[in-house]
């Protein structure tokens, strides 16, 4: 029996106002993941990927059509409650890391836990060991090197259980040796997990990598 769906995108168009213009970035386009899949969205710069990525994970509303996440209808929902809902079910992980410089690599990780009124030391603790950064709990982003800070980043999104993870070009400001070691971090993570994944990625290799697929094109899906 197939897994329920946890994310449905219909006819998703976004329009942006530019002074007596309007610019398309996104235009009718289609997706459904259900819960434990994952997969990649590929496409050039300016195809439209962080723009999906936005509407996808209620960050953005659509102009036309719907997103539909975990059965909530995003567009019915106030930003309030928009962001309830990915306090509840939504991980990130950015290319810039965006980790707290006052924050030590464990607090970090602890954030999302006590946004919500909870905390975990040992779960943190955990995650950290299990990105190899056992021995980096107490250093500050300062003090750690990209692909630490990545990690970090990693720990943190997976900390309070999410169902879906959104990860936004992960590995682009990363050297190889990192950006592998991240990825392998990230995937085993999401396997153990069985925790849903949205990989925005300009890298056809590393799309290879995901079961699944959605290439953009000019803001809209390339067949």
């Amino acid at each position: 029996m197939e897994a329920p769906i946890i994310l449905q995108c219909e006819a998703l168009t976004r329009r942006f106002s530019s002074g007596d213009s309007e610019i398309t970035a996104l235009e009718g386009v289609n997706f459904t993941l259900r819960e434990g899949e994952a997969s990649a969205v590929l496409g050039p710069s300016g195809s439209g990927k962080s723009t999906f990525l936005a509407l996808a994970a209620g960050l953005d509303v659509p102009s036309a059509g719907r997103v539909v996440l975990k059965g909530h209808d995003l567009g019915a929902l106030s930003e309030d409650e928009r962001a309830i809902l990915r306090r509840d079910l939504v991980g990130f992980v950015f290319q810039n890391f965006q980790l707290l410089p006052t924050l030590t690599a464990l607090e970090n990780v602890l954030l999302p836990l006590e946004i919500s009124g909870r905390v975990d030391r040992a779960r943190a603790l955990d995650l950290l060991a299990r990105v190899g950064l056992s021995h980096r709990v107490h250093s500050y982003p300062t003090q750690l090197s990209g692909g630490e800070q990545q990690r970090v980043a990693l720990a943190r999104a997976f900390i309070h259980s999410p169902q879906i993870i959104f990860a936004d070009e992960p590995t682009g400001s990363l050297d190889a040796e990192n950006a592998t070691k991240a990825l392998e971090y990230m995937f085993e993570l999401q396997e153990k997990s069985k925790t849903a994944l949205v990989l925005v990625t300009h890298d056809l290799e590393l799309a290879k990598r995901l079961p699944r697929h959605l290439t953009l094109c000019g803001g809209r899906v390339r067949d």
